[in-house]
């Protein structure tokens, strides 16, 4: 996923979400907390992880 760890209130879409229906959305309104959600249906709950977390999940992910 090419998406920018940083502060940020917008969400903003990972460059991999394609026409697929594969899309995810990430914002990390506070230093703490990184919020994940499914941008095909914004209604439902987000996910929330710590910033470290975040970052071995996307470092792990990208290696592939």
């Amino acid at each position: 996923m090419s998406i920018q760890q940083g502060t940020t209130h917008k969400w903003t879409k990972s460059s991999y979400s394609t026409g697929n229906g594969a899309c995810v959305e990430v914002r990390s309104p506070e230093t703490r907390v990184v919020a994940v959600r499914d941008s095909k249906d914004t209604g439902l709950p987000a996910l929330s992880f710590s910033p470290d977390a975040w970052s071995g999940f996307v470092a792990r992910v990208s290696r592939r």
